[in-house]
């Protein structure tokens, strides 16, 4: 099933036509779901005979995969479609695509305020893009109906050595500030034989690490039929059997669902990263009740507690929004108080802002912009400090490294990750792929310097 549009637009001038061998251009937005269904557009689009162009100018087909989490991404990416406009105010054969969160928000105006667009589709309709540009007429359509998983779709990594898995799609949650369930929709698991058999796919096509991707990860399976239904924790420890691979990432966990045995799965699965990201939002229970998070300040600590009990190196890292409506000093000044209690490894900050079809956007008390900014400035000094402090744990120590390619700021040098997702750039050779162990002599809040050391290469 699909959703057509063509009679809320105006109707197209004439049908558009490719030129031979064409070319596409696909710019992504947003997080790391997006990241995944980009490498599907790509593989899908390769699969029907399209090539990789350097700059929307050489493209015949011009994509964005688009984010809708953050006001700044909205405008980040109508900035990026005015100029394909011009582009194809120039070369009108130009077919421009607008997929994913933005695109499922507002598909009911889209042709209308952009009429330029010639195809739009939802996170759930990204197949549906190779049924249009293998139609015979290319007159604008618009595809929004949830009908299955991206990750079913053939895919180009952006590295030979890592892939992402869908586990699921949507989310349950009720998040009073999140636009996320009216673009993704209702959480729904993917059968679990077919993600073994697929990281089976990609352990022989020489991936070595995966990141398993949902909205919620760690309620994944509770809606699948009872024959196959299986815990997170037990996905993990399948995927964690599988040859070849040897790290295992996930994100996002919700602290609700965070139970004691996928923290377990953390201290007994080898391949199982030593890293958990562990969304906060808000240290003041009040105001983590208004966001509807399901969770209190006291729960959340306890499952810190239980994290740091059972996998004590453990990265933890989290997400943290301020100036949420009805935001006091006093609440700001709890979530700082988590903040120098837990010690971060990193945190992901955010300004709140009203998004279109929630119900925080209509709360009162609406926090102004400048007292956001300020308490912005107050919680990354204390996230950068602490994560300052945290990372001198590793000085001195060797850890196991994923090469990744060149320090980007030297590249004289070489950049990779330690299991507990901490980027390291050291002197050495190697390339990029391969796992060595890296002598730890310097920590920021943000990266870990060091040497290859003597035992360079790590044994799996």
């Amino acid at each position: 099933m699909y959703e057509t549009l063509a009679d809320s637009r105006p109707a197209a001038a004439a049908p558009l036509t490719l030129r031979a061998m064409p070319a596409y251009h696909l710019t992504t937005f947003g997080c790391q779901m997006n990241e995944h269904d980009s490498e599907r557009m790509k593989g899908m689009l390769e699969s029907l005979g399209y090539q990789e162009a350097d700059s929307r100018t050489e493209a015949d087909l011009i994509l964005f995969n688009t984010c809708s989490i953050r006001e700044k991404a909205d405008e980040r990416f109508i900035a990026h479609l005015q100029e394909a406009k011009g582009v194809k105010r120039r070369s009108p054969e130009t077919v421009i695509g607008v997929g994913g969160c933005w695109a499922q928000s507002v598909k009911d105006e889209v042709f209308q305020r952009f009429p330029y667009v010639d195809v739009a589709f939802g996170p759930g309709q990204v197949h549906k893009l190779a049924e249009f540009l293998n139609s015979d007429s290319l007159s604008a359509q618009g595809y929004f109906e949830f009908e299955g998983f991206t990750g079913e779709l053939p895919a180009k990594r952006a590295r030979d050595f890592q892939g992402w898995v869908q586990i699921s799609v949507g989310c349950n949650m009720k998040c009073s500030y999140c636009i996320v369930p009216s673009t993704r929709g209702r959480e729904v698991s993917r059968d679990p034989q077919s993600l073994v058999d697929e990281v089976t796919r990609l352990a022989e096509d020489g991936v070595s690490e995966v990141t398993l991707l949902g909205q919620n990860v760690n309620s994944y399976g509770r809606d699948l039929p009872k024959e196959t239904r299986i815990t997170f924790a037990e996905l993990l420890a399948r995927i964690d059997a599988i040859d070849g691979i040897e790290r295992i990432r996930y994100t996002s966990p919700h602290p609700k669902d965070m139970r004691e045995d996928v923290i377990l799965a953390h201290a007994q699965l080898p391949s199982l990263c030593e890293h958990i990201h562990l969304p906060l939002q808000s240290g003041s229970s009040p105001i983590l009740k208004a966001m509807r998070r399901t969770y209190t300040r006291e729960r959340y600590m306890d499952r810190v507690a239980m994290i740091r009990e059972h996998v004590p190196d453990c990265g933890l890292t989290t997400d943290i929004i301020v100036g949420f409506p009805g935001e006091t000093e006093a609440d700001f000044e709890q979530t700082l108080e988590v903040v120098e209690e837990v010690g971060y490894d990193q945190a992901f900050t955010f300004i709140y802002s009203p998004r279109r079809e929630t119900d925080a956007a209509e709360l009162p008390n609406q926090v102004p912009h400048e007292v956001g900014v300020a308490r912005m400035e107050r919680l990354v000094e204390a996230v950068q400090r602490r994560a300052h402090e945290r990372a001198q744990r590793f000085v001195g120590r060797s850890l196991e490294v994923l090469i990744e390619g060149e320090s980007r700021t030297d590249p004289g040098r070489l950049r990779g990750r330690s299991r507990h997702n901490k980027v390291v750039n050291f002197n050495g050779l190697g390339s990029a792929g391969e796992r060595v162990m890296v002598d730890i002599t310097g920590a920021t809040s943000q990266t870990l310097t060091g040497e290859m050391s003597l035992v360079a290469r790590a044994t799996g």
